[in-house]
């Protein structure tokens, strides 16, 4: 059990299943077409926060919040700036739970899971498994309030897709982000995130040719994105 919460679970990012709004945008498509560095992401964050802290308020403002930290953990974390990401998924803990206490939602509770789901990457063992659990409850409290939330489904299925041995079960993750698809209720990176993982699953079964169907379909969606160009690699 203690090596199923201490691997890392969301090698390709987690999923944010709702609609965003048109200035959130530039934030999130940076931080998955990978073709800036982090300092060169910190402008667009800071003007992201800015913008959720003038326009949006109550819970809404914390859960955008705590979705800018989140993505600005994610560009520290690719380039291993492991205590830069942890001070930013740290504060997105914070304002998804400060949303919780206004109003519980799927969106607050997907935001706290993403975060402790990296936060677990970044930060020490002893962290993981304390809190790494919490990632499928957290994910499964948010599908008590949108019972279709890719982003809730997908990461209750990066348990049996990335998990190491024993604990992985590959059949299933498969099976449970193909429902995923079928379901047809994702965002862009919803996906992007949902197409790779079922190529790397692919990988790991040794099925190069469903894999690399799966992954050219993640590399559509944001080409440049380094992390499914490895995965095609490795084919």
């Amino acid at each position: 059990m203690i090596q199923l919460v201490i691997f890392l679970l969301f090698s390709c990012v987690p999923a944010s299943s709702q609609t965003l709004p048109d200035w959130f945008i530039p934030l999130r498509e940076a931080i998955y077409e990978q073709n800036l560095r982090s300092d060169e992401i910190v402008p667009i964050y800071r003007e992201m926060s800015n913008t959720a802290r003038s326009s949006l308020s109550g819970a809404e403002q914390f859960i955008m919040l705590s979705r800018c930290e989140y993505m600005m953990g994610r560009a520290y974390q690719f380039e291993e700036k492991n205590n830069e990401a942890a001070s930013h998924y740290s504060e997105g803990i914070t304002y998804a739970e400060r949303a919780l206490e206004i109003q519980k939602s799927a969106a607050a509770y997907i935001m706290l899971a993403e975060n402790i789901s990296q936060s677990c990457a970044v930060r020490s063992t002893s962290y993981a498994i304390s809190n790494g659990l919490k990632v499928e409850t957290y994910s499964k409290n948010a599908l008590e309030y949108d019972s279709r939330n890719a982003a809730a489904k997908y990461m209750i299925a990066a348990r049996w897709v990335f998990a190491p041995a024993p604990f992985h079960n590959y059949r299933r993750g498969i099976q449970m982000l193909n429902d995923i698809v079928n379901e047809n209720n994702m965002e862009k990176d919803d996906m992007f995130n949902i197409y790779s993982a079922i190529g790397y699953t692919y990988i790991k079964q040794k099925n190069s040719s469903q894999a690399r169907v799966w992954i050219l379909r993640s590399l559509e969606i944001y080409p440049t994105n380094k992390y499914a160009q490895s995965l095609l690699t490795q084919l």
